[in-house]
């Protein structure tokens, strides 16, 4: 029997992790879809995103075994330095190299050297819409001198990309050059996914909303809080995530004071992922007005437990009004917000159970899209 390819995949947060969003998950469903064809080998923190406590149950330092048979190495912040990672380049026995976003000291740029400097077959480089020029024009002067140095340095040069839109394509172009080598490979969901739909209870003229996102500026939960506090209806509004940005929050904290009182906010936190699913069951829809997504496995996720989603027009989830599935609308005309809002607050029962049958029924189509794990098998081939 053919021995399996051995994948080296570099992520700055990983499971156990949640409080890093997209691209852990990103990661880690991507690992259990392709987990019978390749062995996978992760070096990450041992941390999770903005603590500085390791995670329980897991050994710093040295390789872990996980129950579907994936090794960590989950390194401590003590040791957290270039000899570090290149010292697991070299110890370690594998085919392709897997960096998993751009911009991390020790995730992105030292693996991606050292993978060079040691002759590594192929790598493949996730850019996660990391260069995007939306995603470049925040903290654009670091950002553009970190980029330089990668090309001065060759970093992207005979290396493979992987865009998971085909709009990501041009992205990458023009920061690696225009002959760069991509592969497009959708981003996979979840493994598991509901599979019966669930009513969810609605009265007319009421509607409960949840959003899951980091809080920092490019999620815009305050572009959210003003558009409610616009809506005449009674609406129900908790928010998760971790606080990213602090002065931010703080803004937002005090928009929610001065809130009619329609309108309820709650924070409630982080929510590990394994809890998403059953979240979803106590709302009617995802509010989430994004800045921009690269994927946006939160939108799927709630589709997929039959929960509309209203958000932004900068995400790859378009034309979901005529779908029945929910909204996604231009930043630039908030009234549409407060329109979506209200018109789902003022649906009877039957009108919401259609809808909400027809966002399960469209993400679970996505999900068992067979093309998708195609793609993402042939990110590690020999071609």
């Amino acid at each position: 029997m053919k021995s399996k390819q051995k994948i080296l995949v570099f992520i700055d947060w990983y499971l156990p992790g949640y409080r890093g969003g997209g691209p852990i998950q990103s990661c880690a469903n991507l690992i259990a879809h392709l987990n019978d064809s390749y062995d996978f080998y992760v070096v990450t923190r041992d941390t999770d995103y903005c603590e500085t406590q390791p995670y329980q149950g897991i050994k710093s330092n040295e390789w872990n075994t996980l129950a579907n048979g994936t090794k960590i190495f989950y390194i401590s912040n003590d040791n957290l330095k270039g000899s570090t990672i290149q010292k697991i380049i070299q110890e370690t026995e594998f085919d392709v190299g897997y960096v998993n976003g751009v911009y991390s000291l020790y995730f992105s740029f030292l693996p991606l050297f050292y993978l060079r400097r040691n002759g590594a077959k192929k790598i493949v480089l996730a850019s996660r819409g990391m260069l995007a020029e939306s995603a470049i024009n925040v903290k654009k002067v670091k950002k553009k001198i970190y980029l330089a140095l990668i090309k001065i340095l060759g970093l992207f040069a005979n290396i493979t990309f992987h865009a998971t839109t085909e709009a990501e394509i041009m992205d990458i172009k023009n920061v690696a050059g225009t002959s760069s080598k991509i592969l497009v490979a959708p981003n996979l969901p979840k493994k598991e996914n509901q599979k019966e739909w669930f009513q969810k209870q609605k009265n007319v003229g009421s509607l409960r909303l949840i959003n899951i996102a980091r809080i920092a500026p490019e999620k815009n939960l305050k572009y959210a809080l003003e558009i409610l506090e616009r809506v005449k209806t009674e609406i129900e509004f908790d928010f998760y995530g971790p606080v990213y940005d602090q002065d931010y929050y703080q803004e937002c904290a005090a928009l929610i004071k001065k809130l009619p009182n329609n309108i309820h906010v709650n924070y409630k936190n982080s929510i590990p992922s394994e809890l998403v699913n059953a979240t979803f069951q106590n709302y009617h829809a995802m509010f989430m007005p994004t800045r921009g997504e690269n994927f946006g496995h939160i939108i799927l996720e709630s589709l997929t437990v039959g929960c509309p989603v209203i958000i932004s027009n900068q995400t790859p989830w378009k034309n979901l009004q005529e779908k029945k599935v929910g909204y996604d609308l231009s930043l630039s005309q908030p009234e549409k917000f407060v329109q979506a809002i209200e018109k789902f607050a003022a649906m009877s029962q039957s009108e919401f159970d259609d809808w909400s049958k027809a966002a399960m029924n469209f993400g679970n189509d996505f999900i068992n899209n067979p093309e998708i794990l195609k793609q993402n098998l042939l990110l590690f081939s020999n071609n």
